[in-house]
């Protein structure tokens, strides 16, 4: 079954060409089932580490022209890029790009606005019944995900899934304006992120290494949707997630830690190459998504493996890092003898 996407700019449907989509369709489906052990070997770090250094630190042949072919066949932009095309002599440089992305990638002023953290294809959806983005426990478990300390904070609450495929642009970037309360990382494994393995396997994303950042935007400055939780999960060929926080351009950057205050739509953290997601999470009633969002991703024209799952339309939307979600529900303000306080 092939998989398509709605792109955000133009509302038309794409194919996407799976990377190695039948080897991993095998692998997860037949070679799961009465071989684990090959699996558990797969998606080991070990493998990881040999499988992205075979993939991305061998050099181009021909340098230039082996790098010409590469981003021609990837459809990589290079004049959105930091770097001359000279610079990209191995498939890493190319995937670690660094773009212009206050000129390429534009953001909305509001301050409220709530934006994509990367350049990936995304669902929306919700933790609470009453809604009809309802959705619980197939891509991911909250408690498994975040953890036991923070996953009653979500629960009910909304969620967005971004799916990066190998071609995009690999740094993360904010999505909300605000403070870091809490940073920690939860070991896992390194599972593949196509399609096929995600409907295959039960909550896949819990279940991968990551790496989870709350944030507080209920602070002055702050967008003012709550607390937010952002998880960089890592898959194949991705060792590990780098966190480069930088409030302007991509240097100096800063490690990740309690404290620190993060600029809406700034470079945070960059994923090494391969395929990879992004969830985020937020606190019941404090983000509404963008009506054509939902109505994009609810479209029935449209051949989606994750809708064929899960029996009702449920499709990726391609977007743009910063590009707008949706916009943050600030609370109201506390009332004293009838009068807000």
């Amino acid at each position: 079954m092939q998989h398509e996407f709605v792109c955000a700019t133009d509302g038309s449907v794409r194919s996407e060409t799976l990377f190695c989509d039948r080897v991993i369709s095998y692998l997860y489906n037949r070679v799961r089932e009465h071989a684990p052990s090959v699996i558990k070997a797969l998606a080991s770090g070990r493998t990881t580490a040999l499988l992205g250094f075979f993939n991305y630190d061998l050099p181009l042949g021909a340098r230039l022209s082996g790098a010409r072919r590469l981003v021609e066949r990837l459809g990589i932009d290079l004049n959105e890029c930091v770097e001359s095309p000279e610079f990209y002599t191995t498939p890493r440089r190319l995937f670690e790009r660094q773009i212009r992305y206050e000129t390429c990638r534009p953001m909305d002023p509001n301050p409220q606005a709530v934006v994509s953290p990367a350049d990936a294809r995304v669902v929306v959806g919700s933790l609470a019944e009453t809604s009809h983005l309802f959705l619980k426990d197939k891509f991911f478990s909250l408690e498994d995900l975040v953890g036991g300390v923070w996953a009653p904070r979500f629960a009910g609450g909304e969620f967005a899934i971004f799916r990066l495929t190998p071609e995009k642009y690999h740094y993360n970037h904010v999505p909300v304006e605000g403070r870091v309360v809490d940073f920690y990382e939860l070991e896992g494994e390194f599972h593949s992120c196509n399609p096929a393995a995600v409907v295959a396997m039960v909550t896949p994303y819990s279940r991968n290494r990551r790496a989870v950042t709350i944030i507080d935007t209920d602070v002055p400055g702050g967008s003012q949707c709550g607390n937010v939780a952002m998880v960089e999960v890592v898959a194949l060929m991705i060792g590990r997630i780098e966190q480069r926080y930088a409030p302007q351009g991509y240097h100096p950057h800063q490690p990740m830690a309690p404290g620190v205050w993060l600029r809406r739509g700034q470079p945070k953290s960059l994923f090494l190459p391969g395929s990879s997601v992004d969830v985020l999470l937020f606190e019941p009633g404090r983000v509404a998504f963008s009506e054509e969002l939902v109505r994009h991703q609810l479209r029935a024209d449209v051949q989606s493996r994750f809708s064929a799952w899960l029996g009702r339309p449920w499709v990726e939307v391609d977007v743009r890092v910063r590009s707008t979600l949706g916009w943050a529900q600030p609370q109201p303000k506390a009332t004293v003898g009838g009068k807000e306080g």
